[in-house]
């Protein structure tokens, strides 16, 4: 007899649910623009029990978390964070520029301008996706941004310092512990200690994803990041290694 594992949410408690996080949103979005930082302390009060004299981290503080995570983390960042940047910079070159005279006096071509900044969230809370900082920061920085903004929440009131050393690393020219819409809202729409972006990226949960996309338009941002988990069923028999690595999807299986 089979096991239910799991039953669909219904269409109703899904609705009700997106009404909520939609309304929430535009909430703390609109107190944010209106006043700025005491809003964003505020807010990283509520949700995060973080209020640290400043959300930025000085060079300093940034120096002194990345030389507590442990070596051999350092090295994997550093490792995986070359292999990102060097896939972006054969992206970057395979976009060339160029320019033609299609008819006398008639010249037509494409050229690449990076944005002036970009902001990058980086998600905590209970599934911290350092990942995000390669993926985000690494990527602008190859394509010429001179600014680059990485946020990123504390977890549980500590400092995530893998991420932070992640952050470091990739090239973020500004990094500051905030979260959520809160974190999203200032990088949108500037306060008086953070200067707006032009572009967003990252992933994050319903209310970071709804956020975005509420300020679509007023800023750019990459795309509407959704669930990536996968669930591997697997017995006594099966190698872990392999169960580890293996892609998901129905077009990566083993021979």
């Amino acid at each position: 007899m089979a096991e239910i594992l799991k039953h669909a949410v219904p269409k109703a408690e899904v609705a009700a649910s997106l009404g909520q996080v939609r309304e929430t949103v535009t909430g703390v979005i609109a107190d944010i623009r209106e006043r700025g930082d005491a809003a964003v302390r505020e807010y990283s009060e509520k949700f995060d029990k973080w209020s640290p004299d400043s959300f930025r981290l000085s060079t300093e503080e940034v120096e002194k978390i990345v030389a507590s995570v442990p070596r051999q983390v350092i090295d994997d960042i550093r490792f995986v964070q070359e292999q990102v940047r060097n896939f972006a910079r054969h992206q970057l070159d395979s976009m060339g520029e160029f320019e033609v005279e299609t008819l006398p006096g008639v010249r037509l071509g494409q050229k690449h301008i990076p944005v002036q900044a970009a902001g990058a969230y980086i998600p905590g809370g209970r599934y911290p996706l350092t990942a995000s900082a390669h993926m985000t920061i690494v990527t602008a920085k190859v394509a010429g941004v001179p600014r680059v903004v990485a946020c990123t929440p504390p977890i549980h009131g500590e400092i995530p310092a893998a991420t932070v050393a992640a952050m470091h690393l990739a090239g973020a020219d500004e990094i500051w512990l905030l979260g959520g819409v809160q974190a999203v809202a200032a990088m949108a729409v500037g306060t008086d200690t953070m200067e707006p972006v032009n572009l967003i990226a990252g992933p994050g949960n319903a209310y970071v994803a709804e956020a975005k996309r509420q300020l679509f338009g007023e800023i750019g941002i990459d795309l509407f990041a959704g669930p990536t988990e996968i669930l591997v069923l697997a017995d006594d028999q099966a190698d872990p290694f392999v169960c580890a690595v293996l892609p998901g999807g129905p077009d990566h299986h083993l021979p």
